[in-house]
């Protein structure tokens, strides 16, 4: 979460990144210094942005289940605290489903969720830097999802190769990358400059053009992912988006989600925004203001997510 997992500024890597992560949130990051972040503390915040995207995932699973049939094992890299991983239990009742994740504590929630949910007899987790510690794997997947992970590691071309190399003849790799991101506010909010928003991804889409610049040993690459999956060895099958749309008014736990989601940018790209635009974003954030998304009956999510499947030659 599910994965802030482009980068989240919604919700499928472990924290929210950039525009280009929605979803999953960086529920993923395989790539992070997961001794940077408390995971314990933001495994809530996790989860409640995973299952605000349930519908969106709903939609991909269907999908998936049509291309790939009876899996006997599902794999979730970078999986987070389990959101996603259990709807994969659900949605593929004859398969044995493992959670891969770096950040331990995260694994602890998926496996409390696997139980609750009654999936625990056939619900695995495994620990470590990802996509390495797929080795420890008993046997190759039958269906791999990586969502809003793959954007965190240095060279991504090799990691889809790493991932491919881990799967049976035959087997399924689903990506989830890019998409479009979330959008939570009409462009005219009645005070500061219309278009704060598009300028909020904007500045977002810098910080995470920085964010790749700044791994150990990153590679450049066009962002063309049928391509990139074919460059690894793996036949591209399909790419489908799905859409999650909550109009206005929202619910109160959608609402929490956007106020988060918010701060994050607020503190992430605070610099990246001139005065105005900054002052903007501190009134819609003012619980007391009848003009911030506390109150407000406007504000919306709307997002869709992009999901590239690829087989690995039988």
């Amino acid at each position: 979460m599910a994965h802030d997992h482009h980068h989240d500024t919604s919700g499928s890597g472990h924290e929210q990144g950039h525009a280009h992560d929605q979803g999953h949130a960086h529920r993923h990051g395989p790539a992070h210094d997961h001794g940077d972040l408390d995971w314990t503390a933001m495994a809530p915040h996790l989860e409640a942005q995973a299952e605000l995207y349930t519908p969106l995932y709903r939609q991909a699973l269907t999908w998936l289940a049509h291309e790939v049939g009876d899996p006997g094992l599902v794999v979730d890299v970078g999986s987070g605290p389990g959101v996603v991983s259990c709807l994969f239990a659900g949605a593929f009742p004859g398969a044995r489903v493992v959670a891969a994740d770096g950040a331990a504590p995260l694994l602890e929630r998926a496996r409390a969720r696997a139980e609750r949910q009654g999936f625990a007899d056939r619900f695995g987790t495994l620990a470590g830097d990802l996509p390495a510690a797929l080795s420890e794997l008993d046997r190759p997947a039958d269906l791999m999802w990586a969502s809003q992970s793959l954007h965190h590691l240095p060279d991504q071309r090799a990691a889809l190769a790493a991932l491919g190399g881990h799967l049976a003849p035959g087997g399924t790799l689903a990506v989830l990358e890019g998409g479009l991101p979330a959008r939570f506010l009409p462009r005219d909010l009645g005070f500061g400059r219309p278009g704060l928003e598009a300028r909020i991804r904007a500045a977002e889409e810098d910080v995470f053009a920085g964010m790749r610049a700044d791994l150990p040993d990153s590679v450049a690459e066009t962002e063309d992912w049928p391509a990139m999956l074919t460059a690894a060895g793996l036949k591209h099958t399909g790419t489908r988006s799905f859409l999650l749309d909550l109009p206005a008014p929202l619910s109160d736990a959608a609402r929490d989600y956007v106020t988060t989601s918010l701060s994050r940018v607020r503190e992430r790209i605070g610099d990246g925004l001139d005065a105005e635009d900054l002052a903007a974003l501190d009134r819609l954030l003012d619980p007391a203001d009848e003009a911030g998304v506390h109150r407000r009956r406007d504000v919306f999510v709307l997002v869709a997510h992009t999901v590239y499947t690829a087989v690995r030659p039988a």
